[in-house]
């Protein structure tokens, strides 16, 4: 069967990631979370002290890049894990720590040069779902199938604000609202590949949408490429 690239983007915490698992899952496809990736890249940072809030030493991140080796696995419960230079780090990135920071380090020519190279390998061969901001512009202009997702500001903020709190952390509302709301702007505002609709893009508002109904509709898009 004919294989093809989906490319989702959108803003932080609008259901990217789930969604392209769901899909890749149904397909049988590779999934990537090229934002875990970032993610990883700011963790490396915050950990040599390269990297703290609002504040960058670029030189120090950018020499340290050929010291970072991300991959991705499976564990037994069937989640997906990333790695950094072979340490499991999936709950650490996720933290206030790193979202703080990682909009901050995706800035980073150098940065998004390294990753985008790796990740456009990734999808040579076809039969990727790939999630991020800068996947249908920038990593698979050509893929076959598009998805721009978002929902309003205060929806995406609780969504947030709820996993974390699920995992235990100690947040509030207002900060992450707060976070969210800087992060958009950086990811929108960015010299160097900024967040955008691409013009072939499909984008769904799923402000008002379950996973599932959000699902079956991607679904149906993706049956449509492949028909």
């Amino acid at each position: 069967m004919r294989k093809i690239n989906i490319a989702i983007d959108g803003y932080s915490s609008c259901g990217k990631s789930t969604l392209a698992k769901q899909l890749a899952k149904e397909l049988q496809y590779i999934y990537v979370d090229s934002g875990a990736m970032y993610r990883a890249v700011a963790l490396y940072g915050l950990r040599i002290g390269a990297v703290e809030e609002d504040d960058l030493k670029k030189d120090v991140l950018v020499n340290s890049l050929d010291n970072i080796e991300i991959s991705f696995r499976i564990n037994k419960a069937g989640e997906g894990r990333t790695l950094l230079n072979g340490e499991d780090i999936e709950d650490e990135i996720r933290g206030m720590r790193v979202s703080q920071v990682v909009s901050l380090v995706s800035t980073v020519p150098e940065v998004r040069e390294k990753l985008v190279e790796l990740q456009k390998k990734m999808g040579v061969e076809k039969g990727v779902v790939m999630d991020g901001r800068d996947i249908g512009t920038v990593v698979f202009p050509n893929a076959e199938l598009k998805l721009f997702m978002n929902a309003d500001l205060e929806v995406r903020a609780k969504r947030r604000f709820d996993e974390l709190i699920a995992k235990g952390m100690d947040v509030t509302l207002e900060e992450i609202t707060a976070n969210v709301r800087k992060r958009d702007h950086n990811d929108e505002n960015r010299e160097h590949d900024p967040l955008r609709l691409a013009e072939d893009a499909i984008e769904l508002d799923n402000t008002d949408k379950s996973p599932k109904e959000q699902f079956n509709i991607a679904l149906e898009l993706v049956r449509d490429q492949l028909a």
